[in-house]
């Protein structure tokens, strides 16, 4: 049984989640814009988040690390493989905070690679929550239920790989303009 404070505590994230998919999506709806040739959206969010990249990529770490942390240590939820996996990419992330109050934005690039590795096994995880393709054995024995184990599931589609996916891509992007912004600056 689920106690009140977790379940509103999923709530609160998930609805978080939402906040942050409908951020992402506007962003991707900007660099479509700008594939497409038109720059002012572009320069229009690059002027609101100017200098704030790096503390948006330190944020979105943060929570997903605290919610992760939430989810095992409070509502003792048990992580399996893929969730470790993800934790792996996610944790480190919270060291843009290091760079941020340094103003150093070329650390940026090199945290790259960590939401984008996060983000292929946070994709992978859905489809093996969602029956797509089938858990390997050290899924079945992770956890109870193994990986396609929903622990959470509000909205009707938000569970724990699908607010880890999210905050993988905000990161990627928020780290990305950093970079980006960076070398506009060089």
């Amino acid at each position: 049984m689920i106690s009140s404070v977790t379940e509103n505590v999923n709530v609160f994230l998930a609805a978080l989640g939402v906040a942050g998919q409908v951020l992402a999506a506007l962003l991707l709806l900007v660099a479509v814009a700008a594939l497409l040739g038109l720059r002012r959206p572009g320069r229009r969010v690059r002027s609101l988040l100017r200098g704030r990249e790096l503390w948006l990529a330190f944020v979105v770490a943060a929570v997903a690390t605290g919610g992760s942390l939430f989810f095992s240590e409070v509502a003792n939820f048990v992580p399996c493989e893929l969730c470790w996996y993800q934790r792996i990419c996610m944790y480190p992330l919270t060291v843009t905070l290091l760079a941020a109050l340094a103003r150093d934005c070329r650390a940026a690039r090199y945290l790259l690679p960590l939401p984008i590795a996060g983000a292929g096994v946070a994709v992978y995880h859905l489809l093996v929550e969602n029956h797509v393709v089938e858990q390997t054995q050290g899924c079945q024995i992770s956890a109870p239920g193994g990986c396609a184990t929903r622990w959470i599931e509000e909205f009707g589609y938000v569970t724990i790989p699908t607010l880890s996916l999210t905050a993988f891509v905000l990161a990627f992007a928020f780290l990305l303009l950093a970079a980006s912004a960076h070398r506009a600056d060089v």
